[in-house]
């Protein structure tokens, strides 16, 4: 898979958000000078499937608050979710689901799915009333069962579209 460097992203920081080395990144990236890297540029992330090769997609509303899975472009299911509140804001963006954690513990219910930006996931709650509410850190929460029906259908590698 691909990775095209935004403004103010370095090395460093793109290998803790698909949680790689540094090192594996420049293994992967022959030829790369890493403290001349350029916004626009695509590095490849090693590892991780291309989200081209999945027919899924999933796009959240956080202004309506809303999950919704897609197959080749056509509306499967949509969900309710919980999102970021004022001062911890869901980062808007295009992100990739690059692994999965049943039962994480905590507050973060029955399943746990990493978003290609570090901190952030999309994942269940001990507390499914915050679910439709601006409520949480910057994860997307769903209900338990939903956020198990979301990992059971969708592969790693599947692309995810935050947009206000």
């Amino acid at each position: 898979m691909n990775h095209t460097v935004k403004p103010g992203e370095t090395l460093s920081s793109i290998a803790a958000d698909y949680r790689v080395s540094v090192s594996s990144l420049l293994a992967a990236n022959p030829g790369i000078n890493p403290n001349l890297i350029y916004p626009g540029q695509r590095i490849r992330i090693p590892g991780l499937p291309s989200p081209s090769s999945s027919p899924y997609d999933i796009h959240v509303s956080l202004s309506n608050r809303r999950l919704t899975l897609r197959r080749n472009g056509v509306v499967q299911k949509t969900y309710p979710v919980g999102v970021g509140r004022m001062v911890s804001q869901t980062p808007v963006g295009d992100f990739v689901i690059i692994n999965k954690a049943p039962n994480p513990g905590g507050p973060y219910g029955t399943m746990w799915m990493s978003l290609s930006k570090q901190h952030y996931g999309i994942h269940g709650t001990n507390d499914p009333s915050s679910i439709g509410k601006f409520v949480s850190r910057g994860c997307i929460r769903m209900h338990n069962r939903d956020v198990e029906e979301l990992a059971r259908t969708v592969p790693i590698g599947t692309a995810v579209h935050i947009r206000p």
